[in-house]
């Protein structure tokens, strides 16, 4: 199959790691993504049906208006990919509109249109929930109609919503699989927690959501997959899981000196009888953290 790529640019995207993820998610009906981001995962597995999640309801309204509506989504939001709208002026003048903007098809078209052509792609909101990603400054945004296409025909096969992760995981049934990317843990005990959305994702939402993971595939026969930094911290929190590590490419800093490879952890938990031997592994995992 070739690797789709999600037509928004996304801090942590996947699609580096969907081959190791997938090899890793067990088979099933219907795959759960509770941290859905761009959808690379999603993109770029083969399951009947999908329950895609985020928490940034301007996310979760695009991907429902590209389903429903591609071509003229796609119509209208090439518009905006003009030469007269690629310089610092047309640039907060757009971002203003959308802060100040209720209509969601709309402001779903700005959301394209400032994902493309912010800094780094980031997607920032700040305390009080206005978008506060700089002017990107490159010299021919790229627009994704293909992928959009590829996008909202798959799209046909999975329902969007908006909730915590914690409504989500109550959504799981019997032959489901959940894999979660969540904001992921800091790299050192000084670093700060990831700013997802207009709120954080603290340490007390890491903790639960390895409680819920471990509850939901050891209790009610539901297989967890968990992505996250290899610290530390995560192996203490995922030393119920079996856990596989790996080294991936990181934008680690601005400075473009800085960038390298990162330990990424891939935990998944499974029920009981085909996790036996999770609790022999534990001890040495948490021996061998770095």
């Amino acid at each position: 199959m070739t690797k789709q790529r999600a037509f928004l640019k996304w801090a942590g995207g996947k699609f580096g790691l969907v081959e190791p993820i997938n090899r890793l998610l067990p088979d099933g009906a219907r795959l759960i993504e509770p941290f859905v981001g761009a959808g690379s995962v999603f993109l770029n597995s083969n399951y009947e049906r999908y329950l895609l999640n985020d928490v940034n309801p301007d996310l979760i309204d695009l991907f429902n208006i590209v389903k429903r509506r591609p071509q003229r989504f796609i119509t209208d939001a090439a518009a905006l990919f003009s030469p007269l709208n690629n310089n610092a002026s047309a640039y907060y003048a757009l971002r203003s509109e959308f802060n100040a903007c209720s209509d969601p098809y709309r402001r779903a078209l700005l959301f394209l249109y400032l994902n493309r052509h912010g800094y780094n792609g980031l997607c920032r909101y700040n305390r009080s929930g206005q978008f506060n990603v700089p002017f990107g400054q490159y010299l021919r945004p790229y627009f994704p109609q293909a992928e959009i296409e590829v996008f909202a025909e798959k799209a046909q096969r999975a329902t969007f919503t908006c909730l915590s992760f914690e409504k989500v995981f109550r959504r799981a049934r019997k032959g489901d699989v959940i894999y979660c990317d969540p904001p992921y843990a800091p790299l050192s005990t000084t670093a700060n927690f990831t700013s997802y959305a207009s709120t954080g994702f603290s340490l007390e939402h890491q903790h639960e959501l390895a409680r819920r993971a471990a509850h939901t595939a050891h209790k009610r026969g539901i297989p967890v997959l968990i992505s996250n930094h290899d610290t530390d911290l995560t192996r203490l929190l995922y030393a119920d899981a079996d856990l596989h590590s790996l080294q991936v490419s990181r934008f680690i800093s601005q400075n473009g000196a800085s960038r390298g490879k990162v330990a990424e952890l891939l935990a998944l938990y499974t029920s009981p009888a085909a996790a036996s031997n999770v609790v022999a592994l534990t001890p040495l995992q948490r021996k061998i953290a770095p």
